[in-house]
């Protein structure tokens, strides 16, 4: 039964509308209750779209774990597992969770009530989301600490003679012998750079179980960080959309900028070889594969949640394929450039150090605050570089902070639909979710918060996402339809895309993931943390581990938990509840 000007009609009726432009329609899933719900913003721009996945999913993980993943697995070989992931599970992961929130108009929770039997795969994520927002935020924080140090000249990690450190700090490799078989942690274990991260800034513990406590210093970092992200996102899209213009597109400006000044250091040339010189051997190696998939998943930010609520904002007729794709290059673009910019400073560093690459290459918190720091400091008007390096982090990081959080929020709006259009009551809930998430990550900037820090890393995510990613493409490519959802698809998009995204979504993609997942298990190590003042990495205690994996299995419990209650709760067969016809509505009216 269809009427014009705005009649609600089953989702099967689509099918009688393969005119898409004669057609404006916008889909909403209706509650169980049967009340429509109000209708959420939407992107102004269609560029807009595109800017906050850019925004959101490139991020710190294109600067400083790529590039040495790359140069760990293999150089320019890395590649070849890298854009197969990208291909097989990147792009076909990206377009599903945009489109569903396209289609659907709602965040990751809601949006999944198309196949309510896999709704915990919406809670899963969320949950996912809010454990990576509360511990990469502290990032942002230890990251304002390095930029207002930055101000300083000379810059405080050059210096021996502060209170932080230890009477075998020495200011200058080069005036070290090197003395035979000492490794990178040792090489480095007096360096004032590593002394001022570890001593100054962390002030860290021995370990997990001293906790310790607060550094204010840092405590107000983080309270600085989750403010600005309040500002930014508190009154929605039409605000947060305008300040990723600045945010996603200036951290190019900077990487520029330092890949120009660095690529003229004096060893500069060499460790761009290092970095993309291949080594073919290594593409037998399951770890290399292992690597290269989950670092789409970070990369690309997938099964977070956050894609599925800023698809929920595109017009429903919006291109987001053509921004998938877009997506894709830049996304590829942006690690290779900031690999360079990178490996040129390491080539510079291990030049004066007269050293092996692979004894100043490191990954993570490590490179970005004791590493290139390092290297910033030997330059001329250091404090200059110094802080064009640490925004370019900050705004690396502070976007990406924008969609994880507004992912978040979005999943719980859509069961009270007045969030969207009420502004005091949308900043009373994202001013909730930023408090929350401040306590959580204030046990992360205490003297044992590094472990906790590493924690979270190590067990929120990882091979969690994997699974969430394997789990979407089973519920829309068999228990939903993949057929039924690329022809909702054509009805957005006007186009179709024929036989492709179900050969993906049925086949490649979930055998890919499940091939990812099972060598992610096989290729797994005890979690530890490698202190650069320290000979061994530290050791996690059993009970921290067990903690770590009750963390992880959290979210991955949601989903079965949630497709029991459904099984039970709702009338009617499997088969009914599976595949259900009665909450899934679109509006049509005629142009």
């Amino acid at each position: 039964m269809v009427q014009k000007n705005g009649s609600i009609i089953n989702s099967q009726a689509c099918e009688m509308f393969p005119d898409s432009e004669n057609v404006k329609t916008d889909f909403e899933i209706e509650s169980h209750g049967g009340e429509a719900p109000q209708l959420r913003d939407q992107w102004k721009r269609k560029l807009d779209f595109l800017i906050a996945c850019m925004g959101f999913s490139i991020g710190l993980g294109n600067v400083w774990r790529f590039p040495y993943l790359c140069y760990k697995n293999g150089g320019g070989a890395f590649l070849i597992p890298y854009f197969v992931s990208v291909f097989f599970a990147g792009i076909p992961l990206f377009l599903l969770e945009v489109a569903l929130g396209q289609f659907t108009s709602r965040g990751i929770i809601l949006a999944w009530n198309i196949c309510p039997l896999f709704r915990g795969l919406g809670c899963a994520s969320t949950l996912i989301n809010f454990m990576v927002n509360c511990y990469y935020t502290v990032i942002l924080g230890w990251g304002l600490h390095y930029l207002f140090s930055s101000f300083q000249s000379p810059l405080p990690w050059t210096l021996c003679d502060q209170w932080w450190n230890t009477a075998g700090c020495f200011s200058n490799e080069t005036e070290q012998p090197n003395p035979t078989g000492r490794t990178n942690s040792s090489l480095m274990d007096t360096d004032p750079a590593t002394e001022y991260w570890e001593n100054r800034v962390l002030q860290i513990s021995p370990g997990i179980d001293q906790v310790g406590n607060i550094q204010w210093e840092l405590a107000l970092c983080l309270l600085l960080a989750w403010i600005i992200i309040f500002l930014c996102i508190c009154k929605g899209i039409k605000t947060s959309g305008k300040v990723m213009y600045v945010t996603a597109t200036s951290p190019y400006v900077f990487m520029l900028v330092l890949l120009v000044r660095t690529s003229l250091l004096d060893g500069a040339r060499e460790g761009l070889v290092y970095y993309l010189k291949p080594d073919w051997t290594k593409l037998a190696d399951m770890q290399v594969w292992s690597d290269a998939g989950t670092q789409i998943f970070f990369s690309y930010a997938l099964s977070l949640g956050a894609l599925t609520a800023l698809g929920s904002y595109n017009s429903f007729h919006h291109n987001s394929f053509r921004d998938c794709c877009l997506f894709a290059l830049i996304n590829t673009l942006t690690s290779l450039l900031a690999g360079c910019v990178i490996f040129a400073t390491l080539g510079n560093m291990a030049k004066i150090a007269n050293v092996p690459i692979n004894m100043v290459a490191e990954s993570g918190p490590g490179l970005a605050f004791v590493i290139y720091p390092k290297a910033l400091g030997t330059m001329p008007y250091s404090p200059f570089w110094a802080v064009c390096f640490f925004l370019m982090l900050l705004l690396l990081g502070i976007d990406s902070m924008f969609g994880g959080v507004e992912g978040f929020v979005a999943a719980f709006a859509d069961f009270a639909p007045r969030i969207h259009s009420d502004v005091r009551l949308r900043c009373a809930v994202v001013g909730s979710v930023c408090v929350i998430s401040y306590l959580v990550g204030l046990s992360m900037v205490t003297n044992g918060g590094m472990y906790i820090f590493q924690l979270f890393d190590y067990f929120s995510g990882s091979r969690i996402i994997l699974v969430v990613g394997f789990l979407e493409t089973i519920a829309i490519g068999y228990v939903y339809g993949c057929r039924r959802f690329t022809k909702h698809m054509t009805l957005m998009y006007g186009f179709s895309l024929g036989w492709v995204p179900r050969l993906f979504w049925c086949v490649i993609t979930p055998c890919f993931t499940l091939v990812l997942f099972v060598f992610s298990v096989i290729v797994y190590e005890e979690l530890s943390y490698r202190r650069a003042s320290l000979p061994e990495p530290y050791q996690f205690p059993g009970w921290s581990v067990k903690l770590g994996w009750m963390m992880a299995s959290s979210s991955l419990l949601l989903i079965p938990i949630t497709l029991f209650t459904e099984i039970v709760i709702t009338p009617g067969t499997f088969v009914q509840v599976s595949y259900p016809q009665h909450i899934i509505s679109v509006k049509i009216s005629f142009a």
